[in-house]
Protein backbone atom coordinates (compact mmCIF):
# COMPACT_ATOMS: atom_id res chain seq x y z
CA UNK A 1 0.00 0.00 0.00
CA UNK A 2 1.40 3.23 -0.88
CA UNK A 3 0.26 6.81 -0.14
CA UNK A 4 -0.56 9.71 -2.08
CA UNK A 5 2.60 11.95 -2.61
CA UNK A 6 1.57 11.92 -6.61
CA UNK A 7 -2.03 13.30 -5.82
CA UNK A 8 -0.56 16.29 -3.01
CA UNK A 9 1.79 17.00 -6.47
CA UNK A 10 -1.00 16.99 -8.99
CA UNK A 11 -3.26 18.89 -7.09
CA UNK A 12 -0.15 21.82 -6.30
CA UNK A 13 0.38 21.49 -10.42
CA UNK A 14 -3.05 21.65 -11.27
CA UNK A 15 -3.44 24.94 -8.83
CA UNK A 16 0.05 26.73 -10.47
CA UNK A 17 -1.82 25.87 -13.98
CA UNK A 18 -5.08 27.56 -13.23
CA UNK A 19 -2.21 30.84 -12.34
CA UNK A 20 -3.41 30.42 -8.39
CA UNK A 21 -2.19 29.32 -5.42
CA UNK A 22 -3.95 26.04 -3.91
CA UNK A 23 -5.63 26.36 -0.89
CA UNK A 24 -4.55 24.64 2.29
CA UNK A 25 -6.53 24.38 5.39
CA UNK A 26 -5.75 22.98 8.59
CA UNK A 27 -8.28 21.24 11.40
CA UNK A 28 -7.15 18.91 14.39
CA UNK A 29 -8.72 15.39 14.22
CA UNK A 30 -10.52 14.69 17.40
CA UNK A 31 -12.16 18.34 17.59
CA UNK A 32 -14.70 18.88 19.01
CA UNK A 33 -14.82 14.95 18.37
CA UNK A 34 -13.91 12.40 16.06
CA UNK A 35 -16.58 11.68 13.77
CA UNK A 36 -17.11 15.84 13.92
CA UNK A 37 -13.84 16.95 12.98
CA UNK A 38 -14.81 14.28 10.04
CA UNK A 39 -17.53 16.12 9.24
CA UNK A 40 -15.85 19.15 9.41
CA UNK A 41 -12.92 18.31 7.22
CA UNK A 42 -15.67 17.20 4.47
CA UNK A 43 -17.25 21.01 5.00
CA UNK A 44 -13.66 22.51 4.19
CA UNK A 45 -12.86 20.30 1.59
CA UNK A 46 -16.70 21.35 0.12
CA UNK A 47 -16.02 24.85 0.43
CA UNK A 48 -13.13 24.87 -1.76
CA UNK A 49 -9.93 23.77 -0.13
CA UNK A 50 -7.53 21.99 -1.92
CA UNK A 51 -5.86 20.11 0.69
CA UNK A 52 -6.31 19.31 4.12
CA UNK A 53 -3.79 19.06 6.89
CA UNK A 54 -5.18 16.86 9.83
CA UNK A 55 -3.48 17.90 13.28
CA UNK A 56 -2.75 14.88 15.39
CA UNK A 57 -3.32 16.69 18.78
CA UNK A 58 -0.22 16.74 21.16
CA UNK A 59 0.19 18.46 24.96
CA UNK A 60 2.90 20.17 24.18
CA UNK A 61 2.52 22.07 20.58
CA UNK A 62 5.57 24.37 20.21
CA UNK A 63 4.48 25.77 17.40
CA UNK A 64 0.43 25.92 17.79
CA UNK A 65 -0.72 29.25 19.61
CA UNK A 66 -3.61 29.62 21.97
CA UNK A 67 -6.52 28.43 19.24
CA UNK A 68 -5.15 25.26 18.17
CA UNK A 69 -4.62 24.56 21.70
CA UNK A 70 -7.53 24.68 23.04
CA UNK A 71 -8.98 22.51 20.28
CA UNK A 72 -5.40 20.05 20.94
CA UNK A 73 -7.31 19.73 24.67
CA UNK A 74 -10.75 19.10 23.67
CA UNK A 75 -9.41 16.07 21.82
CA UNK A 76 -6.89 14.58 24.14
CA UNK A 77 -9.89 14.60 26.44
CA UNK A 78 -11.96 13.54 24.78
CA UNK A 79 -9.13 10.64 24.40
CA UNK A 80 -8.59 11.11 20.65
CA UNK A 81 -5.54 8.42 19.73
CA UNK A 82 -3.40 7.79 16.52
CA UNK A 83 -6.14 5.33 15.54
CA UNK A 84 -8.55 8.01 15.20
CA UNK A 85 -6.39 10.40 13.24
CA UNK A 86 -5.60 7.44 10.40
CA UNK A 87 -9.38 7.17 10.60
CA UNK A 88 -9.99 10.70 9.85
CA UNK A 89 -7.34 10.90 7.38
CA UNK A 90 -9.17 7.79 5.50
CA UNK A 91 -12.80 8.78 5.39
CA UNK A 92 -11.87 12.36 4.74
CA UNK A 93 -9.46 11.66 1.82
CA UNK A 94 -12.05 8.51 0.50
CA UNK A 95 -15.14 10.91 0.80
CA UNK A 96 -13.55 13.73 -1.17
CA UNK A 97 -10.71 11.99 -3.61
CA UNK A 98 -8.23 15.30 -2.02
CA UNK A 99 -5.15 14.89 -0.77
CA UNK A 100 -4.99 14.84 3.14
CA UNK A 101 -1.86 14.88 5.06
CA UNK A 102 -0.99 14.77 9.38
CA UNK A 103 0.49 17.98 11.15
CA UNK A 104 2.56 15.98 13.94
CA UNK A 105 5.28 16.62 16.07
CA UNK A 106 8.10 13.71 16.19
CA UNK A 107 7.05 12.56 19.77
CA UNK A 108 4.22 10.67 18.92
CA UNK A 109 5.51 8.86 15.76
CA UNK A 110 8.81 8.14 17.52
CA UNK A 111 6.66 6.60 20.49
CA UNK A 112 4.39 5.19 18.02
CA UNK A 113 7.12 3.47 15.37
CA UNK A 114 8.20 4.81 12.48
CA UNK A 115 7.08 2.30 10.47
CA UNK A 116 3.91 1.37 12.05
CA UNK A 117 2.70 4.76 11.26
CA UNK A 118 3.57 4.91 7.91
CA UNK A 119 1.99 1.99 6.62
CA UNK A 120 -0.99 2.94 8.75
CA UNK A 121 -0.91 6.06 7.07
CA UNK A 122 -0.39 5.03 3.54
CA UNK A 123 -3.26 2.15 4.27
CA UNK A 124 -5.40 5.19 5.65
CA UNK A 125 -4.72 7.33 1.95
CA UNK A 126 -2.78 9.81 3.20
CA UNK A 127 -0.42 12.13 1.46
CA UNK A 128 2.54 12.64 4.01
CA UNK A 129 3.17 14.26 6.72
CA UNK A 130 4.40 18.06 7.70
CA UNK A 131 7.09 17.49 10.53
CA UNK A 132 7.60 21.08 12.32
CA UNK A 133 10.12 20.00 14.99
CA UNK A 134 11.94 17.16 13.63
CA UNK A 135 15.48 18.36 12.51
CA UNK A 136 16.55 17.38 8.68
CA UNK A 137 20.13 16.15 10.13
CA UNK A 138 17.84 13.74 12.22
CA UNK A 139 14.91 12.85 9.75
CA UNK A 140 16.80 9.99 7.42
CA UNK A 141 14.80 7.14 9.45
CA UNK A 142 11.62 8.53 8.68
CA UNK A 143 12.28 9.53 5.39
CA UNK A 144 13.23 6.35 4.20
CA UNK A 145 9.68 4.82 5.43
CA UNK A 146 8.35 7.62 3.81
CA UNK A 147 9.48 7.07 0.43
CA UNK A 148 9.00 3.44 0.44
CA UNK A 149 5.06 3.90 1.51
CA UNK A 150 4.75 7.20 -1.17
CA UNK A 151 4.28 9.96 1.57
CA UNK A 152 5.70 13.39 1.66
CA UNK A 153 7.83 14.45 4.31
CA UNK A 154 6.94 18.44 4.68
CA UNK A 155 9.59 20.55 6.95
CA UNK A 156 9.39 23.94 7.95
CA UNK A 157 11.20 26.60 7.23
CA UNK A 158 10.85 30.28 9.24
CA UNK A 159 12.37 33.79 8.16
CA UNK A 160 15.92 33.36 10.54
CA UNK A 161 16.69 30.26 8.33
CA UNK A 162 19.68 30.66 6.61
CA UNK A 163 20.42 29.54 2.86
CA UNK A 164 22.38 26.91 3.69
CA UNK A 165 19.62 25.68 5.33
CA UNK A 166 16.88 26.06 2.93
CA UNK A 167 19.01 24.27 0.37
CA UNK A 168 19.37 20.73 2.88
CA UNK A 169 15.84 21.16 3.72
CA UNK A 170 14.73 21.31 0.05
CA UNK A 171 17.01 18.60 -0.90
CA UNK A 172 15.55 16.63 1.72
CA UNK A 173 11.81 17.39 1.79
CA UNK A 174 9.03 16.17 -0.72
CA UNK A 175 5.54 17.92 -1.71
CA UNK A 176 5.94 21.35 -0.43
CA UNK A 177 7.90 23.55 2.15
CA UNK A 178 6.15 24.95 4.77
CA UNK A 179 7.43 28.90 5.06
CA UNK A 180 6.27 30.08 8.51
CA UNK A 181 5.49 33.25 7.56
CA UNK A 182 6.97 35.14 10.72
CA UNK A 183 8.63 33.98 13.93
CA UNK A 184 6.00 32.85 16.44
CA UNK A 185 3.48 30.42 16.91
CA UNK A 186 0.37 30.14 14.36
CA UNK A 187 -2.67 32.51 14.84
CA UNK A 188 -4.19 34.74 13.28
CA UNK A 189 -2.80 37.89 12.72
CA UNK A 190 -3.47 41.74 11.18
CA UNK A 191 -1.05 41.53 8.39
CA UNK A 192 1.46 38.13 6.73
CA UNK A 193 3.97 40.57 6.39
CA UNK A 194 6.82 41.00 4.06
CA UNK A 195 8.95 38.48 5.45
CA UNK A 196 6.97 35.88 4.12
CA UNK A 197 7.64 37.14 0.41
CA UNK A 198 11.61 37.16 1.06
CA UNK A 199 11.07 33.68 2.78
CA UNK A 200 9.77 32.09 -0.20
CA UNK A 201 11.86 33.66 -2.59
CA UNK A 202 14.74 32.48 -1.13
CA UNK A 203 13.00 28.80 -0.44
CA UNK A 204 12.12 28.46 -4.36
CA UNK A 205 15.71 29.82 -5.16
CA UNK A 206 17.11 26.88 -2.67
CA UNK A 207 15.25 24.02 -4.47
CA UNK A 208 12.69 23.08 -6.58
CA UNK A 209 9.63 22.14 -4.35
CA UNK A 210 6.78 24.81 -4.22
CA UNK A 211 6.24 26.60 -1.12
CA UNK A 212 3.41 27.31 1.06
CA UNK A 213 2.71 29.88 3.55
CA UNK A 214 1.48 29.46 6.46
CA UNK A 215 1.12 31.28 10.35
CA UNK A 216 -1.12 33.94 9.96
CA UNK A 217 -3.80 33.97 7.16
CA UNK A 218 -7.01 34.12 8.53
CA UNK A 219 -9.08 35.90 5.46
CA UNK A 220 -9.68 36.18 1.59
CA UNK A 221 -7.80 40.11 1.88
CA UNK A 222 -4.62 38.31 3.34
CA UNK A 223 -5.26 34.80 1.14
CA UNK A 224 -5.28 37.21 -2.20
CA UNK A 225 -1.82 39.04 -0.84
CA UNK A 226 0.05 35.17 0.21
CA UNK A 227 -1.52 33.57 -3.02
CA UNK A 228 0.23 36.38 -5.40
CA UNK A 229 3.83 34.89 -4.33
CA UNK A 230 2.88 31.41 -2.53
CA UNK A 231 2.32 28.15 -4.49
CA UNK A 232 -0.03 27.48 -1.25
CA UNK A 233 -2.05 29.26 0.98
CA UNK A 234 -2.36 27.18 4.62
CA UNK A 235 -4.86 28.56 7.50
CA UNK A 236 -5.78 26.78 10.27
CA UNK A 237 -6.32 28.80 13.56
CA UNK A 238 -9.00 30.60 11.59
CA UNK A 239 -10.84 27.93 10.86
CA UNK A 240 -10.57 26.65 14.10
CA UNK A 241 -12.13 29.64 15.86
CA UNK A 242 -14.74 29.44 13.91
CA UNK A 243 -15.85 26.29 15.22
CA UNK A 244 -15.31 26.90 18.77
CA UNK A 245 -17.27 30.34 18.35
CA UNK A 246 -20.33 28.15 17.20
CA UNK A 247 -19.71 27.11 21.17
CA UNK A 248 -20.90 23.56 20.29
CA UNK A 249 -23.66 23.98 17.42
CA UNK A 250 -22.49 21.71 14.67
CA UNK A 251 -24.68 22.74 12.14
CA UNK A 252 -23.45 26.08 13.10
CA UNK A 253 -19.74 24.93 12.75
CA UNK A 254 -19.86 23.34 9.72
CA UNK A 255 -21.49 26.15 8.00
CA UNK A 256 -19.04 28.47 9.13
CA UNK A 257 -15.76 26.84 8.15
CA UNK A 258 -16.83 26.03 4.84
CA UNK A 259 -18.47 29.64 4.48
CA UNK A 260 -14.44 30.55 5.62
CA UNK A 261 -13.25 28.06 3.36
CA UNK A 262 -15.27 29.72 0.56
CA UNK A 263 -14.00 32.90 0.70
CA UNK A 264 -10.31 32.02 1.09
CA UNK A 265 -10.98 30.03 -2.20
CA UNK A 266 -12.35 32.59 -4.05
CA UNK A 267 -9.18 34.91 -1.75
CA UNK A 268 -6.44 32.65 -3.69
CA UNK A 269 -8.55 33.43 -7.19
CA UNK A 270 -7.91 36.82 -6.87
CA UNK A 271 -5.60 38.19 -9.78
CA UNK A 272 -5.84 42.15 -8.82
Amino acid sequence: MTGNIQLLGDTLAAAKAENRAALIAYLPAGFPTVDGGIAAIKAVFDGGADIVEVGLPHSDPVLDGPVIQTADDIALRGGVKIADVMRTVKEAHEATGKPVLVMTYWNPIDRYGVERFTEELAAAGGAGCILPDLPVQESALWRAHADKRGLATVFVVAPSSKDERLATITAAGSGFVYAASLMGVTGTRESVGEQAADLVGRTRAAGDLPVCVGLGVSNAAQAAEVARFADGVIVGSAFVKRMLDADGDETAALGAVKELAAELAAGVRRTA
